[in-house]
């Protein structure tokens, strides 16, 4: 049986998908791109800046989920340009660096939008920390 998760405080999906979905023990986040939840516009500033925003987007759906960013197992980050990779390592670091999950990290030719990046998870279902 499955759970799909929705909220408020992350941008509505822009496709046929869900948020996330909760099933056997664990939370599939679908790739949050750095929108802002209120506008549902992509946000401007550097890989930093749409790094943040897409990692408090992650977060509030994990929240929705009832878990959060600390049980998180696995991540895949998708960036535009690879030359923003060290920037946006030091805010991932801020965020899942304490216990960090697996990750996989690829240069995309182009994401929804055009943002900058794009990050998706899947997390520990009820783990909230």
């Amino acid at each position: 049986m499955k759970k799909i998760v929705r909220t408020h405080e992350a941008p509505a999906a822009i496709g046929p998908y869900s948020q996330a979905v909760v099933a056997n023990g664990l939370v599939f986040v679908s790739g949050q791109i750095p929108l802002d939840p209120e506008t549902g516009q992509l946000i401007g500033g550097d890989i930093t800046a749409q790094t943040e925003r897409v990692l408090l987007n992650l977060s509030a759906i994990l929240k929705a989920a009832g878990t959060s960013l600390d049980a998180v197992v696995k991540s895949t980050v998708y960036l535009a340009d690879m030359a923003n990779f060290v920037a946006m390592n030091e805010v991932y670091a801020r965020y899942l660096g304490s216990q960090a999950p697996a990750r996989a990290t690829v240069q995309a030719a182009r994401l929804p939008r055009d943002a900058g990046v794009e990050i998706d998870v899947i997390a520990l279902a009820g783990k909230e920390g």
